[in-house]
């Protein structure tokens, strides 16, 4: 193009932030708009550490001002309503944007239909709620905390549990370091009968042997039909519980039915090899909005993000020179479940499927990788 392209990118979490860095980095007289409604950045895979205390919400929630001006972007405040002219225009409660390229990454939603999800708290909805859960375990003498995630009926795949395998295992840590854990039972409640079975088979052994290990109750194979006051009703029956954790399935983001583009059966934006919105022109998808080809446990998490906003990025740049796409992302699933003492160590990609046994090593390294990314927007 003659004139410096006009890029959007939507949202501000872990797929959009390498999407300006990679296309800056490539194109440095584009005209990139980032559109979100903070200017910050919750590193999502640290609130794990704040009901256990190691972490506060402030260490995690980062303003993204510098990081804007060094890459000279144009920050919108807004939320989408919805696209037109095939992507063309973004619709925002703040007026509309227009674009020469798109790039969608602001990530899912939770599916909150089960009767009573009210009486239940979702570790991964951002901050507020990890500290509701930290105030609620730290005033809690006795009783038992019930743990589990959903999926999504229409897209298997569309699910966050390695989070609370993270929360599960720390809060028995916790407790048992507050001299708690015989006083406060820990259950775990999923509608599979081997859950994290996406991670691979030796996981799912390894899981449970460790939840067995710790002496952590398993309600498996039951459907959950709807939460209480009281517990967790499903249709293997009723599980009480004082306190209840509960991650439900993702679907595509509320606006998606306003985009006028292609959703996959789960909500999420079709997606191509390529990260390409099928049906759409010059209009990307990265991260959590998107659903792609490729296995069934294809992750939805942060390093999976990163690996699809490279490939979009890249590809995006392409189509705007007229050319055909040629980066496609690696499928990979990295994940360190935290114990708070240790960690254990899962990788999977297309070839093969690995468990590292719990060390202390890998939940020092999952500290590591945190202050890493972060040094970026601290400086």
């Amino acid at each position: 193009m003659n004139t410096a392209p006009r890029i959007v990118i939507l949202g501000a979490g872990f797929a959009a932030l390498t999407t300006v860095r990679e296309l800056r980095k490539r194109a440095p007289k584009a005209r990139i708009t980032l559109v979100a409604p903070k200017a910050e950045f919750v590193y999502l895979p640290s609130l794990i550490w704040i009901p256990s205390g190691l972490r506060d919400g402030d260490d995690l929630i980062l303003p993204l001002g510098r990081f804007l001006k060094d890459h000279a972007v144009e920050f919108l405040y807004g939320s989408v309503t919805g696209l037109s002219d095939g992507g063309r225009t973004v619709l925002t409660d703040n007026g509309p944007v227009e674009n020469d390229a798109l790039i969608i990454a602001t990530g899912a939603r939770f599916i909150k239909k089960l009767p009573g999800i009210e009486h239940a708290l979702t570790l991964c909805e951002g901050v507020a709620s990890a500290e509701a859960i930290r105030d609620r375990v730290d005033a809690m003498q006795s009783g038992r905390i019930a743990l589990g995630f959903g999926g999504n009926p229409n897209e298997p795949s569309a699910m966050r549990g390695g989070p609370m395998f993270e929360l599960l295992f720390g809060l028995d840590t916790h407790l048992r370091q507050q001299g708690k854990r015989d006083k406060i039972e820990l259950a775990f409640f999923n509608a599979a009968a081997e859950p994290g079975k996406r991670l691979g088979e030796k996981a799912v052994s390894g899981l449970l042997g460790e939840m067995a290990k710790r002496r952590i109750d398993t309600h498996l194979g039951h459907k959950p039909l709807g939460f209480t006051e009281k517990g967790v009703d499903t249709e293997g029956g009723h599980l009480n519980a004082d306190l209840i954790l509960f991650m439900p399935g993702l679907a595509g983001p509320a606006w998606a039915a306003d985009s006028g583009l292609e959703l996959s059966p789960g909500g999420f934006f079709k997606a191509d090899r390529f990260c390409r919105v099928e049906g759409a022109d010059k209009v990307f998808v990265a991260g959590d909005a998107g659903s792609y080809p490729g296995p069934d446990w294809m992750p939805k998490q942060a390093h999976m993000a990163d690996l699809q906003a490279l490939a979009a990025a890249e590809n995006l740049l392409l189509a705007l020179d007229g050319k055909p796409p040629t980066a496609r992302f690696k499928v990979e699933l990295i994940c360190i479940v935290d114990t708070l003492s240790a960690g254990i160590l899962v990788y999977r990609d297309e070839k093969r499927s690995l468990l590292f046994p719990s060390l202390r090593l890998f939940h020092w390294a999952k500290r590591y990788f945190e202050r890493k990314y972060l040094k970026a927007f601290r400086e």
